[in-house]
């Protein structure tokens, strides 16, 4: 396989066929490259997939008889397929669409490019031909997502730095989107290093706050009395040092968004004051008794469990009602692996352009790649920024000639290719013992494939096993 056709390789595709057999010979055509196919057999299972998954290219044949009448589809299915066209164009746009077709549909099929289609091609299927379609619409949407267009990987238009290709942050990104606009609290949680601050200034960059100031501050690790001086200010004597009036951070913000970081570590007698400026719109500062106006969008963040925390009264009830106006969870990066691969080639290429400018970006091996989308990351996006710099480092600096350079498996930290793979559930790394040869083999595919995104060439690379041997066991085990 080249270079070219690796690149491409790989994409999620969604075939809409309500044909069995056609629909299998489709996906085995796909899958020989490396794609990973979903096949549904009608407009509304198709629905649901454009509701709830994520796909680079989605195949559709135009006439789905047995789909007659869903979705507002005519009673025989004869514009089934373009059905599915404006449900992809409005759920999946970044998405490449394809419509199937008989020779007696062609005139149909070209307005389908209407419906924002990349292509269409006629029954029966030349597979080399269809094949050959596919990595294009593929190569297509990867192109897209290099040159930064697309806007699975958000770097423009408010949402900088975000990187957005699973179907979760997506929603994240639409929910943003949605609230921006208002003055709703809203509240970001996750584990450290998701991206909380990154969140919190996309809704301030969408609103229509964003030509005003955008504060953030760090409850954590402060006393009572500095956090006090910090929000609120304080007027000149307020305490022995304070020479001049200085205005706290809700004013300094007010007219634009104020982001308070970690909020979950503030003092419970402070959070009572925090509530008081939130209710009323006024602060005092430390000195004065004269109340002052502010007009706050007001964002915050924690780490930890806020309702844990009012069981174990560590945090107002009333407070936490307050500012979850609308509430953002940040997943872990172990929950949305596929994010990785976007993630890593993003950052070689912001880190390379800071070493070397005249110098492309290295390429990653897709053994090196795996290795990474299998590791935990614990310390989330932050950790893996952290470890794709210092690869970016290793593998230019090992390099005589910088522009061949190449990042491969020995340029991953020792303690990441220590790891065992981790999806969250006990996995490979729980224990065996007791278990059959037979289920080891099983539960190593099955959690292989899983970890390939269902890649079966990469899966048997790692297994080191021929691909006709896995696709025998696939069979065998009745995994798919």
């Amino acid at each position: 396989m080249s270079e070219q056709e690796a690149r491409r390789a790989g994409a999620q595709v969604l075939i809409v066929e309500d044909e069995p057999d056609h629909a299998e010979v489709m996906a085995e055509a796909l899958r020989r490259p490396g794609h990973v196919c979903t096949i549904v057999g009608g407009v509304s299972a198709a629905m649901g997939e454009l509701e709830g998954g994520s796909f680079d290219v989605i195949v559709t044949d135009l006439r789905m008889p047995e789909s007659g009448g869903e979705h507002g589809a005519s009673p025989d299915g004869a514009d089934a397929g373009l059905i599915v066209l404006e449900a992809a164009r409005r759920l999946q746009p970044n998405a490449e669409t394809i419509m199937v077709t008989a020779h007696g549909d062609v005139a149909t099929a070209r307005a389908a490019f209407k419906h924002g289609a990349f292509d269409f091609i006629e029954k029966p299927l030349e597979l080399e031909v269809f094949r050959s379609l596919v990595n294009r619409a593929a190569e297509n949407v990867l192109l897209r997502y290099e040159s930064g267009d697309l806007s699975g990987l958000v770097q423009h238009d408010g949402f900088e730095g975000i990187i957005a290709g699973s179907e979760s942050m997506r929603r994240i990104l639409r929910t943003v989107r949605t609230v921006a606009g208002s003055t709703i609290p809203v509240l970001v949680t996750g584990e450290s290093g998701t991206g909380k601050e990154l969140i919190a200034r996309a809704v301030h960059e969408n609103s229509k706050r964003r030509g005003a100031r955008y504060a953030v501050f760090n409850c954590a690790g402060q006393s009572e009395s500095l956090l006090e001086d910090q929000l609120f200010g304080h007027v000149k004597g307020a305490y022995t040092g304070a020479e001049k009036d200085r205005e706290g951070v809700f004013e300094y913000a007010s007219g634009g968004t104020l982001f308070l970081d970690e909020i979950g570590d503030m003092p419970v007698s402070m959070q009572a004051k925090l509530l008081r400026v939130l209710e009323s719109g006024e602060v005092v500062r430390l000195g004065s008794n004269e109340p002052r106006k502010i007009d706050v969008r007001f964002v915050s963040a924690t780490n930890r469990e806020l309702r844990e925390m009012i069981g174990q009264g560590a945090f107002r009830e009333d407070l936490f009602f307050r500012i979850n106006g609308s509430h953002v969870h940040l997943p872990p990066l172990r929950e949305r692996r596929d994010d990785i691969p976007r993630i890593v080639r993003h950052a070689i290429g912001r880190f390379s352009a800071q070493m070397a400018s005249d110098t492309p970006p290295p390429p990653i091996s897709d053994t090196a790649m795996l290795r990474l989308t299998s590791y935990a990351w614990p310390g989330n996006v932050r950790q893996l920024l952290n470890v794709t710099q210092n690869m970016v480092i290793a593998a230019i600096g090992e390099s005589e000639n910088p522009s061949r350079a190449r990042i491969e498996v020995r340029h991953i930290p020792p303690e990441v290719l220590a790891s065992e793979i981790d999806d969250g559930s006990e996995g490979l790394s729980g224990s065996l013992a007791g278990s059959s040869l037979e289920q080891l083999e099983k539960r190593a595919i099955r959690e292989t494939l899983q970890m390939t995104g269902g890649n079966r060439e990469q899966t048997a690379k790692l297994l080191g096993i021929g691909e006709r041997t896995l696709y025998r066991k696939l069979k065998e085990y009745g995994l798919r």
